[in-house]
């Protein structure tokens, strides 16, 4: 609750104009689901989303498509199918339109392709400095990590029984995406290493004589999601991010970008965050002055690379949306056995396990913090090396300060830590019902707002935000939206603008029931 025990919610609840045109008729080509998909990139593919409420979402979805068309794939918890069509462009892009325009029908989108982000170069440094740089060797002197904290890397294939890897890989070390099936073991060792290196960069084992050490003894499963090329559909990452979640990862590793803004993607980040997982995220690799997706949702921390001297990498995407850096170029780490067990690579790919890494070792020292607390916790306790805010965010993350920081207090280079959360209640009694709200602001300059909605099962609430205006938040007006197919939602804002009243909009896309509204606003 707010500390002086008022609240700051204020309620202005509206109905919406009734009416609704009915639905179309179906289009033909009834087709079953068929096992097995290929690795990789699925650029046949169309992901369509399902509403809550709407039935089985297979039968849902094949009485919309055409005769050329089949539903290859389903996720039951993200409500969407994927539909292979074996025509042209053309037909993928007819179908889409079509069918987002049927009732119960949430979106329609190709199912894009990711890759990992890497930027290989030359080695020229004989030796580690990412662990010294983000001060995790001090920090070892107030805990090596704990095996109770889980990084789930969701990329290609790792070779988990790595001499320097195996001890921190759980006995059920992953499960593949790319080839559906129960091991991530890389296929072509030689070329599927990025997923080892990202591994080691977070959790080689620290203190046992042998190799390299990565930022903390944490334990490590693999979602391999990316084939040996490292590229993969959306579909397959975003299945992995779900099984990560279920698996209990508190921190989720994705070193890949691309693809573009994607419903799936975000509605598989937002599965994460609202089920208490902290997703750390690529900026992107292709130097850019804007942060590529997944970073770039707001569930997500986007994390951008520096070298050794604390300067951006020229490789390094950067912009508003990056919240820490840390460093990414020549990073030493383990690779396959095949390839000689160690090696340099650089990319903001290494950047985000470092990162990850020290969430883990700082998750260790502060168990009981949430995804959300964790997050801003990383970033009060961040050491500002000198550049923009739109390059190193809070600043480079930091491990000792991170564990040697009491959280809330206040301490560290990034700022504040004290925060006020609330929980207001409410309903919706149909498809053309909906809340406003606004939130009166606790601190003059908060660090981040996090706004969660828990609502009915069988229901599609949907959550729009507005910042810096007196205008209420609606499905066709918003700076922020949140949107699965369920009525889980979550958003995240950095540095929101404070100069008004936040306006918030609770809206029944589908469906009645009761939800829970909670704010968490960080100093």
């Amino acid at each position: 609750m707010a500390d002086d025990n008022t609240s700051r919610f204020d309620r202005r609840t509206f109905l919406k104009a009734t009416g609704a045109a009915g639905a179309a008729g179906a289009l033909g080509g009834v087709t079953a689901a068929t096992p097995g998909r290929n690795p990789g990139p699925k650029e046949d593919e169309v992901l369509v989303g399902v509403s809550a409420g709407k039935g089985d979402i297979e039968r849902k979805v094949a009485q919309h498509v055409p005769g050329n068309a089949e539903v290859v794939h389903k996720n039951e918890n993200l409500r969407y199918v994927a539909v292979r069509f074996t025509g042209n462009e053309t037909a993928r892009e007819n179908s889409i339109s079509a069918i987002t325009k049927k009732d119960g029908i949430k979106y329609a989108e190709k199912n894009a392709t990711h890759t990992t982000q890497l930027a290989p170069n030359d080695p020229q440094f004989g030796s580690q400095y990412a662990p010294q740089q983000v001060k995790s060797d001090k920090a070892w002197d107030t805990t090596l990590g704990s095996s109770n904290v889980t990084i789930a890397v969701v990329d290609t294939g790792a070779q988990y029984d790595h001499p320097d890897l195996a001890a921190n890989y759980k006995s059920n070390p992953g499960k593949d995406f790319a080839d559906d099936d129960s091991d991530p073991y890389p296929d072509a060792p030689q070329d599927e290493h990025h997923a080892t290196h990202v591994s080691g960069c977070a959790a080689a084992v620290v203190d046992n004589g042998t190799g390299v050490a990565g930022q903390g003894n944490s334990s490590l499963i693999n979602g391999r999601a990316l084939d040996e090329g490292g590229s993969g559909s959306t579909s397959d990452i975003a299945d992995a991010v779900e099984w990560a979640t279920d698996q209990g990862a508190d921190i989720i590793n994705m070193s890949l970008g691309g693809g573009g803004y994607t419903s799936t993607m975000k509605n598989a980040v937002s599965y994460a965050q609202s089920n208490g997982s902290l997703v750390i995220c690529a900026a992107g690799n292709n130097g850019s002055s804007s942060v590529s997706y997944p970073a770039a949702y707001s569930e997500c921390v986007a994390v951008s690379a520096v070298d050794s001297n604390e300067q951006l990498a020229s490789f390094s995407q950067y912009g508003s949306s990056v919240e820490l850096c840390a460093p990414g170029v020549d990073v030493l780490s383990t690779t396959t056995e095949t390839r000689g067990s160690y090696e340099k690579l650089s990319g903001t790919s290494m950047a985000t396990p470092v990162t990850s890494g020290v969430a883990g070792l700082t998750l260790a020292k502060w168990s009981s913090l949430t995804n959300s607390e964790l997050r801003s916790h990383l970033k009060s306790t961040a050491e500002d090396i000198g550049l923009p805010s739109d390059k190193q965010g809070s600043g480079q993350v930091d491990a000792y300060a991170a564990v040697t920081t009491e959280p809330g207090s206040g301490g560290g280079g990034g700022g504040g830590g004290d925060s006020t959360t609330e929980t207001v209640s409410g309903s919706l009694s149909s498809y053309a019902d909906y809340d406003d709200y606004t939130w009166s602001w606790e601190y003059s300059s908060p660090s981040q707002i996090v706004v969660e909605l828990a609502g009915p099962s069988d229901a599609d609430f949907d959550l729009y935000i507005n910042e810096g205006t007196t205008t209420n938040a609606t499905p066709n007006n918003y700076d922020y939206a949140s949107t699965s197919t369920n009525s889980q939602e979550s958003i995240t804002i950095d540095s929101p603008d404070t100069s008004t009243k936040l306006q918030i909009d609770v809206d029944s896309y589908s469906g009645s029931g009761s939800y829970d509204l909670t704010i968490t606003e960080y100093q």
